[in-house]
């Protein structure tokens, strides 16, 4: 067994006893998708005064609830279509306040260029989650791209946790809309695809009729 497969089981291992130690709490799911936002905004006030290290640790404890709310929710058979919804808006607004939290670090520091290139990374992040969510309105589905969210929130920990948070959002600046352009792509694709095919003439089934 690899180093890394071990870390891997182990981490899953403490994940469960805390899903079961939080389901036997019965515990409303949607009480630790709250509390990670809550967390998020802390980590945000951190990355606001350039506590970029301490920041990094905190998301990485936000992340710890918006890994266990759903599977909380199973656990305890509170799964619901308003928990799912709930989770989603959540999410948007946790991501948005450690982007805030990098503006106003920026701005404090007179870097507008970087007040720049974050107002990009937050465009970025609303409408990758828009494009999917738009898309799936005339298409099946629309989870191509690169760039999701928890690709996002890993690039933010590693630039909060190695200082190398510049970087870091140029990557999410690029990559992020590339994903944007790639979903749109996509989106026009099937939905043409689907179109043609409802125009396509259907055949005329032969005739089953006895002489």
């Amino acid at each position: 067994m690899t180093y890394t497969r071990a870390i891997g089981l182990g981490a899953n291992k403490i994940i469960r006893l805390i899903v079961r130690g939080l389901a036997l709490s019965r515990i409303n799911p949607n009480v630790l998708t709250f509390l990670g936002l809550v967390i998020n905004m802390v980590a945000a006030a951190f990355l606001a005064f350039g506590s970029f290290r301490t920041a990094g640790g905190v998301i990485i404890f936000a992340g710890l609830f918006d890994m266990v709310d759903g599977r909380v929710a199973r656990e305890t058979n509170q799964v619901t279509r308003f928990g799912g919804f709930f989770d989603s808006v959540l999410d948007r607004y946790s991501d948005l306040a450690l982007l805030v939290g990098l503006l106003v670090y920026y701005g404090t520091i007179n870097r507008p260029a970087y007040v720049v290139l974050t107002a990009v990374v937050m465009t970025a992040s609303v409408m990758i989650s828009y494009t999917r969510t738009r898309a799936e309105n005339i298409i099946p589905s629309c989870k191509v791209g690169f760039l999701e969210r928890p690709e996002r929130i890993v690039l933010l920990i590693i630039g909060a946790m190695f200082d190398r948070m510049a970087p870091v959002l140029w990557v999410i600046a690029v990559l992020g809309n590339i994903t944007v352009i790639h979903r749109m792509i996509f989106a026009y694709q099937e939905a043409k695809r689907l179109e043609e095919a409802q125009l396509r003439p259907r055949p005329v089934p032969a005739s089953t009729s006895r002489v």
